[in-house]
């Protein structure tokens, strides 16, 4: 694509060179620029790109996109100056990938948790359709029926692009993707044309990044304020910020709950750990999940599904099928009576939420014990609220390791630690080695408890000082109970954290 063209999506403040060049690529990262590419400067939070624009060119950068001049000036290289590279990359890349978001109906889930759950069912609801469909989520990208591994829940905007690209060359006809709050607010988005989107719910999670929790809630706001008129906004009506999302949206807005009047409602019939009864706008469906959450989860998928136009008994027969994503209260049992829960609870909130799914199931008839920890380099301001939520649902509670990243692991528990009084810390033990732990719990547990491992849920390492070491709380938990590990099916690896 000539570079003129690349620039018809953006407003230069200043342009120095020629601008009828042959742009071959697009790229963020020096390393992988190549002849005639467009290099973007991008100031990051770890790293200033303009630090590598010698480096670029010296690649074989023929373009470089940039906030500050540099004094020095390659010959034959055309030097874009704009205000923000963070707002200009996204619309250059989707002009470079010929604006593939626009040949799909692209559908957003945003929100704390539920994200993964229901852009993974959505799309597997309607692949099962028969429609081809892309998945963009946070451990596994798909095109279709193909796999594409990725390291964040939203890809950078041209990495973005060039998976849209390649879902429109392979006759995809939707898309389903997460929008983490980070790359909202790095408008890794920017750009894109949605069909629709979805806010689940929200808690404290990020601040870390955020600082407040208003920039956080503002970050997922600012995706409901760009969708356009021709799109819809769906609403949880159950979470106290779910008009705020859409109240300056110009989308069509919808809502659901499983509490009050909303377009679009549900509640429970009947639940046990195989699964739920459901009433969803007047039908009765089983459902192969638990817990109120992943009722709020399911209906969010109906709604989307209604509102892409799709058949409401054809969205209950296909939902009837559906199986929850890898590590979202996967029960394993154990062959003594009891059973372990595999879950990727990592905020107060879903914890929460994740206990109380197994106590309404238990419905007093048995103890909890629950394994958690905290991970590293992340917000420190949850670490004692997780252990107070542990300890309120729990008969007891095992402090352990989740990603430690480069923090001292015992430094995480002792926070953890830090919210709990004398009273509660009765019931409390650590264990730093996360294998033990669970070991230990298994060890505590009889006939009819419930073990919650919560923390990881699909994850299948720990990052200990900046290594992924293999470790599976699925693996674990099987190998203590000697029971083969079952393949997982195509979808159930994407999750968010």
């Amino acid at each position: 694509m000539k570079l003129q063209e690349l620039l018809k999506g953006i407003k230069p403040t200043s342009v120095i060179g020629g601008v009828d060049a042959d742009i071959t690529g697009v790229d963020i990262d020096s390393r992988q620029v190549k002849d005639g590419h467009l290099f973007v400067a991008m100031k990051g939070t770890q790293v200033d790109g303009h630090r590598f624009i010698p480096k670029a060119i010296e690649q074989g950068a023929s373009a470089v996109l940039c906030e500050d001049l540099p004094e020095e000036k390659a010959e034959g290289v055309t030097y874009i100056q704009v205000p923000s590279t963070e707002d200009a990359v996204g619309h250059v890349a989707t002009l470079f990938y010929g604006d593939p978001s626009k040949k799909l109906k692209l559908v957003g889930v945003t929100g704390t948790n539920g994200k993964t759950t229901i852009a993974t069912l959505l799309y597997n609801m309607f692949r099962k359709m028969g429609y081809k469909c892309g998945l963009l989520s946070t451990v596994v990208n798909y095109i279709d029926g193909e796999a594409i591994p990725a390291d964040h829940t939203t890809p950078d905007p041209i990495e973005l692009n060039m998976l849209l690209g390649k879902m429109v060359e392979a006759g995809c006809e939707y898309a389903f993707m997460e929008c983490s709050s980070h790359a909202i607010a790095q408008k890794r988005i920017g750009g894109l044309k949605f069909t629709g989107g979805i806010f689940t719910n929200l808690t404290r999670d990020h601040l870390d990044y955020h600082k407040t929790f208003e920039n956080y809630r503002n970050a997922k706001k600012a995706f409901f304020d760009g969708l356009p008129k021709s799109a819809f906004a769906i609403t949880n009506a159950d979470d106290k910020n779910g008009m705020i999302m859409v109240q300056n949206t110009k989308a069509t807005v919808k809502t659901y709950s499983i509490r009050q009047m909303a377009d679009f409602r549900a509640r429970i019939i009947e639940m046990h750990f195989a699964g739920m009864y459901l009433d969803i706008d007047g039908h009765e469906v089983g459902v192969q999940f638990i817990g109120k959450f992943n009722v709020s989860n399911l209906l969010a998928v109906y709604a989307a599904a209604r509102m892409l136009g799709k058949d409401p008994e054809e969205i209950l027969v296909i939902l009837s099928t559906l199986h929850s994503v890898s590590g979202r209260l996967e029960p394993i049992q154990s062959p003594k009576g009891f059973t372990a829960i595999v879950d990727y609870a990592h905020t107060p909130d879903a914890l929460q939420n994740v206990l109380a799914a197994i106590h309404e199931v238990l419905n007093g008839k048995g103890h909890v014990i629950t394994v958690c920890g905290a991970g590293g380099n992340r917000d420190h301001g949850k670490r004692p609220l997780m252990a107070q939520e542990a300890v309120k649902q729990s008969d007891k509670v095992i402090i352990t390791s989740d990603n430690p990243r480069f923090e001292d692991p015992q430094a995480i528990i002792d926070d953890m630690l830090a919210g709990l009084n004398a009273q509660q810390m009765q019931k409390v033990i650590s264990i730093v080695d996360r294998k033990e732990a669970i070991k230990t719990a298994c060890m505590m547990a009889q006939k009819g408890d419930v073990i919650l491992v919560a923390g990881k849920g699909h994850e299948n390492y720990q990052e200990i000082k900046g290594v992924k070491h293999h470790f599976d709380d699925h693996e674990v938990l099987r190998e203590i109970f000697g029971i083969n590990t079952p393949s997982q099916d195509a979808a159930a690896g994407a999750c968010d954290k």
